[in-house]
């Protein structure tokens, strides 16, 4: 894995080998810029009077995950047949964890809240209405969140490494194709509800009875396969006709639990449902908007397929991982020095606004701090603890998570160490918003 390098003026420099870096620390010609990734500053040296090479950051986003790889490219002369072999040797492999299903869910569960608080205390005043207009180019926050995390790290990663240009992944996924893989021509312009109701639709598609029963002849209610509570939606897909009676068992249980009891019939219901495709909605809705903000930093940005990308992948003998896949992207003949530990990125945020804890119902049952610092150290801060008694004894590196006692918890790569004091602890790496570790790239599978 290779190693930031900075010169004397904190402009980026190309990166090193460890060995490299340790040498140059020991015979203290440089010191260390930061802990994670681990950036080193050379004390005597500038960017101007050093050589740099071509390196190239792509990236392969994603709804949950967006991998990146940094890699060195270079030109190889074919003698046998002529021309030149595209080679890029990886520097460094990351995968950004994003957490746009927890932005999703905290707006979703602070809108119930704010509509039950004016329910019940509405003192006659008007209803909001501030004729409020979305502009151009709008998203949804948590598909925002997935454009400014990768754009983050492509300016980060421009401060430690000259990166010369860009590569992405632009999928577009054809959404009617994914949900019934015959539809050409006009079929596309004749969705599921064509010239029915919804109501109406159902009733044709389930036989007018309901589908946990069987029951006819009685009133039947519109329920969800996968409640809204657990992350349903109102696809169609998601719909079903059931009496009044099974809908009210069933409440907000799982499909799977409540229908335990009749596997025949669990498996024709499940058989009408089908895959959500929120994931490859979410990137059709991003792409653009990340194709057009990577134009504006003035690198040339290479675009290319998912078809491309997963020929690359198989043709060189890759296993399947999302940086291994930013690696793939564009024209490529061999990739190199791709067996690096991959840098996991989990997004987690900086701490929480709302000062007070609150019950299913929207109630106050508690409050936090009002100082998010506790003796000069806050959650999220990479620490390292020095425990000498105890059946924790011994020197741990990790994620704190603050208490106002003092007595913090450390999340570590075998664990939580817990009430380890403050006194036993020193600063690392302050806390960016970001929890970070280091995994293995898996053997290889068939893909």
């Amino acid at each position: 894995m290779a190693v930031f390098v900075l010169d004397r003026h904190k402009k980026p420099l190309m990166p090193c080998s460890e060995k490299r870096a340790r040498l140059l620390l020991e015979r203290r010609r440089a010191v260390v810029h930061r802990c994670i990734p681990f950036t080193i500053r050379i004390k005597d040296r500038q960017v101007e009077s050093c050589a740099l090479q071509p390196l190239r950051l792509s990236f392969d986003p994603g709804s949950e995950k967006t991998g990146l790889a940094l890699v060195r490219e270079s030109q190889e002369a074919d003698r046998i047949v002529g021309g030149s072999h595209r080679i890029r040797t990886v520097c460094f492999l990351l995968e950004i964890w994003h957490r746009a299903a927890l932005i999703r869910k905290r707006l979703r569960q602070r809108k119930a809240f704010r509509r039950h608080r004016r329910a019940r205390k509405t003192r006659y005043r008007a209803p909001r209405f501030l004729n409020r207009r979305r502009p151009a180019g709008w998203l949804p926050p948590s598909l925002e969140h997935l454009v400014a995390t990768t754009i983050t790290w492509v300016r980060r990663i421009r401060r430690w490494a000259p990166v010369s240009g860009l590569a992405m992944e632009s999928n577009s996924f054809d959404v009617q194709k994914l949900e019934n893989p015959d539809t050409t021509g006009t079929m596309y312009q004749r969705g599921t509800l064509n010239g029915y109701a919804v109501r109406k639709y159902l009733l044709d598609k389930w036989a007018r009875r309901c589908a946990y029963c069987g029951t006819e002849g009685v009133p039947l209610e519109i329920d969800h396969i996968v409640p809204k509570s657990r992350g349903g939606s109102d696809r169609m897909s998601n719909l079903i006709l059931a009496c009044r009676n099974c809908n009210q068992a069933k409440g907000n249980l799982n499909v799977r639990a409540f229908m335990a009891h009749d596997q025949k019939r669990l498996a024709r219901i499940l058989a009408q449902a089908r895959a959500s495709l929120r994931d490859a909605a979410a990137v059709n809705s991003t792409c653009w908007r990340l194709m057009t903000t990577l134009a504006k930093t003035g690198l040339p940005v290479e675009t290319s397929t998912g078809e491309r990308t997963k020929w690359n992948r198989t043709r060189l003998g890759l296993p399947k991982t999302h940086a291994l896949d930013a690696a793939c992207v564009g024209q490529v003949d061999a990739i190199v020095a791709w067996r690096v530990p991959i840098l996991n990125i989990r997004c987690t945020g900086r701490g929480s606004h709302q000062r007070t804890r609150l019950d299913r119902y929207g109630f106050p049952r508690g409050y936090l701090m009002r100082s998010k610092r506790v003796q000069g150290f806050q959650t999220g801060d990479l620490v390292k603890a020095v425990v000498l008694s105890g059946k924790n004894a011994a020197i741990h590196v990790g994620r704190v998570a603050i208490r106002a006692s003092g007595k913090f918890n450390i999340q570590t790569s075998t664990g939580v160490i817990q009430g380890v004091h403050a006194r036993r602890c020193s600063i690392v790496q302050r806390g960016d918003g970001y929890a970070y570790s280091f995994r293995q790239i898996p053997q290889m599978t068939s893909v």
